[in-house]
């Protein structure tokens, strides 16, 4: 017995003595040197770079012949690489897939968290270091959220909404089934009192945000994309709950009425809007409203609809709204409406999220600006300016890498290389 007393003494010390070392690895400093780093703020690319980090934040940035990086640093350096903030998604449903119509039925809640934990990872790798996750069912994101911040596995920062709040036989309720089934969508609320009850009861259960379906959709049945779901005064009522609890409200909108409606009600973005109208655009000019333009899942879906098994009566309104949506989209951008970077993915495959930027700018946004939509412009919307989205002392250090030079093809975006959350490498193909 006391040599075995002996033995745990012995291997507990062993233990303490490889977290202490553990934990002195992870506390040390990390210097970065980088060939080149985009200022997302000034769109200036920065040569010869040094971005010292420190306990998962930045420290400085700054250029290398001036730098004085502490001697014990782990150093990694990328001299061939640009270095830019990690991107921001600010629409993603990432416990879902591609999967549409009657085949939605068979996916289970806990088959949803588990979809999350592989599409997490995939959105990480793909240079996504912060989400915003616009509505999900049984509260999935929330545990996905959780299970990432407590290391249990990898992924992007997540704010979450948990389910989206909808009318009854809206885009957001379950309309696939028949009566005799009763099936109603987790956040169906009709009427002010019933609202203020699903804002309330969402946050119970950890949301970080309020997603709420102003209008119609697209892959629905039986429902006009371009008809207002909640009145104006239940979007009200919404928006004042959520903003005296704390948080935000992003509103699924693709019709001209519900847009100028949810921007009058104080929502913090329009998601799609695909019929906007000068109207809605001088109303969200006139309260900050940002849009969240959905774009390149069109060409995603129109190019695999024969292969994914697309029902007609979602078939038939993508051909109608998406089209229409690239003419509305690109006057907004031209107009001067605040823009923020998102994608809709789940309507594709996750991690093809940078496709996105060759739409932006094909709309007219300068390669530029949709990386702005991607950092500065996202991480505001998300409140969370100064944390995420900028490469400055006292952000965490998320930062990807790429080949070229995006300013002058934003493609090399869909390439990322090297990619750092928090100060920890999670993908490093330089490294090779």
């Amino acid at each position: 017995m006391k040599r075995f007393l002996c033995f745990i003494v012995a291997v507990a010390a062993l233990l303490a003595l490889a977290g202490q070392s553990i934990a002195q690895q992870s506390s040390k400093s990390v210097v970065l040197h980088a060939g080149r780093v985009l200022d997302v703020k000034t769109g200036k690319l920065l040569s010869d770079q040094i971005i010292v980090i420190a306990d998962g934040k930045v420290v400085s940035v700054g250029a290398s012949a001036d730098a004085k990086p502490p001697a014990d640093a782990v150093r990694i350096d990328l001299p061939n690489a640009t270095i830019l903030p990690g991107l921001i998604d600010a629409h993603t449903h990432l416990t879902s897939d591609p999967k549409f119509g009657y085949e939605e039925l068979a996916i289970s809640t806990p088959r949803e968290a588990l979809t999350g934990a592989k599409n997490a990872r995939v959105t990480l790798e793909a240079g996504f270091t912060t989400v915003r996750n616009v509505g999900a069912g049984g509260y999935t994101d929330v545990a996905l959220r959780d299970a990432i911040n407590a290391g249990d596995v990898p992924g992007p920062r997540m704010l979450v909404s948990g389910p989206a709040l909808g009318i009854t036989g809206g885009h957001c309720d379950n309309n696939l089934l028949p009566f005799e089934y009763h099936a109603v969508g987790d956040g169906v609320a009709d009427g002010i009192a019933a609202v203020q009850h699903k804002v309330r009861e969402n946050i119970k259960y950890g949301a970080d945000l309020i997603k709420i379906c102003a209008t119609g959709g697209v892959l629905s049945k039986g429902d006009d994309p371009q008809a207002s779901q909640y009145t104006l005064e239940e979007m009200k009522a919404i928006v004042a709950d959520a903003h005296r609890l704390g948080r935000k409200v992003a509103a699924h909108a693709h019709g001209a009425q519900g847009i100028l409606w949810a921007s009058e009600a104080g929502v913090g973005s329009i998601e799609h809007g695909s019929y906007i109208d000068d109207a809605g655009i001088a109303e969200m000019k006139k309260n900050g409203t940002y849009l969240v333009p959905t774009l390149y899942l069109s060409d995603w879906f129109l190019e695999n609809a024969a292969t994914i098994h697309i029902p007609d009566f979602y078939l038939a309104k993508a051909r109608a709204v998406m089209p229409a949506a690239r003419k509305n989209v690109a006057h907004a951008f031209a107009s001067g409406v605040k823009v923020a970077f998102g994608t809709d993915a789940a309507v594709y495959p996750h991690g093809l999220n940078a496709h996105e930027f060759a739409v932006m700018v094909k709309l007219g946004l300068t390669p530029l600006q949709a990386i702005q939509a991607a950092t500065l412009n996202a991480a505001d919307l998300l409140g969370w300016a100064g944390k995420v989205g900028s490469l400055e002392p006292g952000a965490w250090a998320d930062i990807v890498a790429v080949d070229g030079d995006p300013l002058q093809d934003v493609t090399t975006l869909e390439h990322v290389k090297f990619v750092m959350k928090g100060g920890q490498v999670v993908k490093n193909e330089y490294g090779r």
